[in-house]
C-alpha cells in the first residue's frame, strides 16, 4: 500500500467511528487500526526487541483508553502509537526528536496537504484504459442521466422513484470529521522530517566520538582549560558545603521543630518546590561541567569526585522530601498532587542515578535525555493503567483521612468505593444532590462507540 492508501483508509475509518459519537471506545479502535497497519505492512522493519515492546505497550494503552477514556490514557496511547511509528519508519533517529517533529508536522501539514505531488501517485494513463473508461462508463452514464431527466418530466410516479428520498446525514459534521480525519491521518502517515534532523542526529548519541575525547572545549573563550577545571572544583565544593547546610536546616525544621497542623500544607509545598528547583539546577550543573573532553580529562579526578558527592547529597535531599510528603499524607490523606510529588521525586532519583552513570561511564549529555525519555514514557503508561482515584479513595477511607464528600466526589473512577462508604456513613453526607449518579447513568446510555468500558462493568446498585 502507498501512503495515499493509508491516509484515505484511516480518514474513512475515522469519519465512520466518530460520526454522531463522542470520544470514547472509537478512539481506541482507531489507534488499534493504526497499530495493525504498522505491524502488517511494515513487519520487515521490526528488527529489534524494542519494536515488540512498543507494539505491546501501544496495544495495552489502547485498552487503557477503552477502559477509562481519560486524559492520562489518551496521552499514553498517543505517545505509544507515535513512538511505534517513529521507531519503525526512522529507527536511526533518536526518539528525543519525535517531540519537536510532532509539533513541526502539526503545523507543516496544514500547508503540505496542498502539495499533492508529494503523496498522490504518479501514473501514466494509457490509451486503451482511457478508451475503456469513456466507452464503458462515461458515455453510458451520460446518456442514462439525460434520459432519466426526460422521463422524469413525463411521469410523476417515475420521478418519485428517484426523488422521494431523504438522506439523513449531517453534511457539516461529515465534512468536519473528514477534514479532521484526513489531517490526522496525513500527519501520521506522510510526516516530514527536515534534513537537519538527520545531520544533527549524531549530537544525540550516547557515546562520544574518538576525536571528541581529546578535545577539551572550554565554555568561556577568555578562560583556559585549567582555569575552568579549577573553577568547577571550587564551584562544586562550595555547592556541596551549601547543600550540607541546607539539608541540616531542612531536616531540623522537618523533624525537630514543632509545626502547626494548619501550616503543614504551605510548609510542605515550599520545601518540595525548593527540592524540585534544586534537582533541576543540580542536573544543569552536571551537564555544564561534564561535556566533551572534560569526561576524559585525567586532571579532572577531583572534579568528578565532587560531582559524585553533589549527586549523593541531592539524593539525600530527595529522600528527605519523600519523608516530608509522606508526613503530609499521614495527616491529610492522599490526593492526585501528592501522588504526583512522589512520581516526580522518584523520576528525580532516577535522573541522578543516570547522571552518576554518565560521569562514571563517560557518556554524552544526550545520554541523560535519551534515557530519561523512556522513564518518562513508562511513568505515563503506569498513570494510564492504574485507577488512582479508586486507590486514593480506599487509602483515605482505611486511614480515615480526607474522606470529605466533596473531595471524594471529585475523584475519578471511584464510584463503588464512594457509594459503599457513604452508605455505611450517612452522617458524613453533606450534599444529598449527587451528580456522580447522574453522570454514570448518562455515560451508560451512550452509544457503544462513545462509551468507556469502566462504566459498563460498574455496578450501579448502591
Amino acid at each position: 500500500m502507498k501512503k495515499l492508501h493509508f491516509i484515505l483508509a484511516s480518514s474513512l475509518v475515522f469519519t465512520l467511528l466518530f460520526y454522531n459519537e463522542d470520544l470514547g471506545l472509537n478512539w481506541a479502535i482507531f489507534g488499534m487500526m493504526q497499530i495493525a497497519l504498522i505491524c502488517y505492512f511494515f513487519q520487515e522493519k521490526f528488527t529489534s526487541r524494542l519494536h515488540l515492546i512498543l507494539v505491546v505497550t501501544s496495544v495495552l494503552s489502547c485498552f487503557a483508553f477503552a477502559w477509562y477514556g481519560d486524559f492520562p490514557s489518551f496521552f499514553a496511547m498517543a505517545l505509544s502509537v507515535i513512538f511505534l511509528q517513529f521507531k519503525t519508519q526512522e529507527p536511526k533517529l533518536k526518539l528525543l526528536q519525535a517531540f519537536p517533529l510532532v509539533f513541526i508536522n502539526g503545523i507543516a501539514s496544514l500547508g503540505r496537504i496542498l502539495m499533492f505531488s508529494q503523496y498522490l501517485p504518479k501514473r501514466k494513463v494509457n490509451n486503451s484504459f482511457a478508451k475503456k473508461l469513456i466507452a464503458y462508463f462515461v458515455i453510458p452514464v451520460l446518456f442514462l442521466g439525460l434520459f432519466l431527466i426526460v422521463y422524469s418530466f413525463g411521469s410523476d410516479h417515475f420521478s418519485s422513484l428517484f426523488t422521494n428520498y431523504y438522506l439523513d446525514i449531517d453534511a457539516r459534521q461529515v465534512f468536519v470529521l473528514t477534514a479532521l480525519g484526513f489531517y490526522i491521518s496525513f500527519t501520521f502517515w506522510n510526516y516530514w522530517i527536515p534534513e537537519v534532523c538527520y545531520e544533527k542526529n549524531d549530537i544525540l548519541n550516547n557515546d562520544f566520538k574518538e576525536e571528541a575525547k581529546t578535545q577539551n572545549q572550554n565554555s568561556f573563550s577568555f578562560l583556559g582549560i585549567d582555569f575552568e577545571r579549577r573553577s568547577g572544583e571550587i564551584t562544586l565544593f562550595l555547592l556541596n558545603a551549601l547543600l550540607l547546610v541546607f539539608i541540616a536546616t531542612y531536616n531540623y525544621e522537618q523533624f525537630f521543630e514543632v509545626v502547626k497542623k494548619s501550616n503543614l500544607s504551605s510548609d510542605t509545598h515550599e520545601r518540595v518546590n525548593a527540592v524540585i528547583f534544586s534537582i533541576i539546577m543540580a542536573v544543569g550543573v552536571i551537564l555544564f561541567y561534564f561535556k566533551g573532553g572534560f569526561n576524559f580529562d585525567e586532571k579532572a579526578k577531583n572534579l568528578k569526585k565532587l560531582a559524585k558527592i553533589w549527586i549523593l547529597l541531592n539524593g539525600i535531599l530527595i529522600i528527605c522530601a519523600i519523608i516530608k510528603n509522606s508526613e503530609y499524607v499521614s495527616f491529610f490523606g492522599l490526593t492526585y498532587k501528592r501522588l504526583g510529588v512522589y512520581a516526580f521525586l522518584i523520576l528525580a532519583i532516577i535522573g541522578l542515578v543516570i547522571s552518576f552513570i554518565k560521569i562514571t561511564k563517560q557518556k554524552t549529555n544526550a545520554f541523560l535525555f535519551n534515557q530519561m525519555i523512556w522513564y518518562f514514557y513508562g511513568t505515563i503508561l503506569l498513570c494510564s493503567f492504574v485507577n488512582w482515584g479508586n486507590l486514593i479513595t480506599n487509602y483515605n477511607i482505611s486511614v480515615n483521612k480526607g474522606v470529605e464528600q466533596r473531595f471524594l466526589r471529585s475523584l475519578n473512577f471511584n464510584h463503588k468505593a464512594y457509594y459503599d462508604y457513604f452508605k455505611l456513613h450517612p452522617e458524613d453526607v453533606e450534599d444529598k444532590h449527587d451528580y456522580k449518579e447522574g453522570y454514570v447513568a448518562r455515560v451508560q446510555n451512550e452509544t457503544i462507540l462513545s462509551k468507556s468500558l469502566y462504566f459498563e462493568f460498574l455496578d450501579t446498585n448502591k
